[in-house]
């Protein structure tokens, strides 16, 4: 046997990085009715009644909340869609996506 014979070859993997998060946001305002809130959510977001409620009322005693997390191209048109809904009732209610740290 040879000791400097050796043919072991280096293997490099490639991995995709994947792509940042950005989080929606709920902010709390005193004006929009909140069964209209709990509807918006559960239309945009697919939330539960159960689901929706604990996300509004958390909104409405924090000032905000975290409704979900997605990548940005989706997290900003989830809250595009979901302060027009509001909008077009005529109501102040807003959503914003900002990346999740």
């Amino acid at each position: 046997m040879a000791d400097g014979d050796s043919n072991t070859k280096t293997r490099s993997k490639t991995r995709t990085a994947r792509p940042p998060l950005y989080k929606v946001l709920l902010l709390n305002d005193d004006f929009t009715p909140r069964d209209f809130v709990v509807r918006v959510l559960k239309a945009e977001f697919r939330m539960s009644e159960d689901q929706a409620s604990r996300v509004m009322i958390t909104a409405h005693t924090k000032g905000s909340c975290v409704v979900a997390v997605f990548t940005r191209e989706v997290a900003e048109d989830k809250a595009t869609r979901a302060t027009d809904m509001a909008r077009q009732e005529g109501y102040p209610l807003l959503f914003t996506a900002e990346p999740e740290t």
